[in-house]
């Protein structure tokens, strides 16, 4: 089959309109709050149109057929689709915040009525545990992307980017990320690297970044910082092959320091470029790519 299919998810506020105009942008035909029941019709309708492009965004406003998912993107796979699927997250603060801004109702509420006697703060977050709950086979399935601290714009690019790589392998995303702004909750492994020497203190380098020659020379010779890239490294190798083996399609090495401008990404730019010949690889930086 030519036609590749996209699945967007994710939490109620978490920009699943966003990555759809992406989309679009790209040439897909987008569908949203599509009810499971209708994904394998329209795949079949799609395919007789001749579509090569489609997206379709499933959330939990289909609470009661959500367990249908997981086996219908299997069944596609058989079929010999290609299929992706993104998961879009955010921490629960996150989404109360955008959901108090917006004066949205949360899909949920309504399952949360008979709680009338607690605060609208608590109900919300309420909300939205159980909605992480109804969600997390096909979150435990997808590439997550975690857009708590990340511009609409960020977004889009994520989205394309992940898109235009290759989909006939494991793609590997490493990010880069600022400490102090929390943690990505889309990282299947995080790496501190807040030990190592930081450029910050060189006056002649703390207003360029780890992509900058004078910030790579000053931290390639550092020892601390070449063993860290190669114990990384090593680690990665060890596991990889084991990964793509138990049928994992998405791994994300998040690697932070304090401010995530030096150290953090000149480890992803050089980690990026030594996996980029065995593995489809993705770079990220969190903070850099929000200026």
């Amino acid at each position: 089959m030519d036609m590749k299919i996209v699945l967007i998810t994710g939490m109620s506020g978490s920009g699943k309109s966003v990555a759809l105009h992406a989309l679009e942008d790209l040439g897909f035909y987008c569908v949203d709050n599509l009810p499971p029941e209708l994904l394998m019709p329209l795949v079949q309708l799609e395919r007789t149109h001749q579509a090569k492009h489609l997206a379709i965004a499933i959330d939990v406003r289909s609470a009661n057929s959500l367990p249908l998912v997981p086996e219908q993107l299997q069944q596609l796979k058989a079929q010999g689709f290609q299929v992706d699927s993104i998961f879009l997250d955010a921490t629960t603060d996150t989404l109360i915040r955008r959901f108090s801004e917006t004066r949205r109702r949360h899909p949920l509420s309504q399952r949360l009525q008979q709680n009338v006697l607690q605060e609208q703060r608590h109900a919300l977050a309420d909300a939205i545990e159980l909605e992480r709950d109804l969600l997390s086979d096909l979150r435990m399935q997808a590439h997550v992307i975690d857009t708590s601290v990340i511009r609409p714009t960020q977004l889009q690019s994520y989205v394309k980017a992940f898109i235009e790589a290759p989909g006939d392998q494991l793609t590997l995303v490493f990010e880069s990320f600022a400490f102090k702004r929390g943690i990505p909750t889309d990282a299947d492994y995080v790496f501190d690297v807040r030990m190592l020497p930081n450029p910050h203190y060189e006056p002649e380098l703390r207003n360029l970044t780890g992509k900058d020659a004078p910030v790579i020379s000053f931290l390639k010779r550092e020892p601390e910082a070449q063993r860290m890239l190669a114990q990384i490294q090593g680690f990665l190798d060890s596991w990889m092959e084991s990964l793509a083996l138990n049928h994992r399609s998405y791994v994300t090495v998040a690697i932070g320091c304090t401010g995530g401008q030096h150290r953090s990404v000149y480890l992803v730019e050089q980690l990026a470029a030594l996996f980029a010949a065995r593995w489809n690889t993705l770079k990220r930086h969190r903070e850099m790519d929000a200026r």
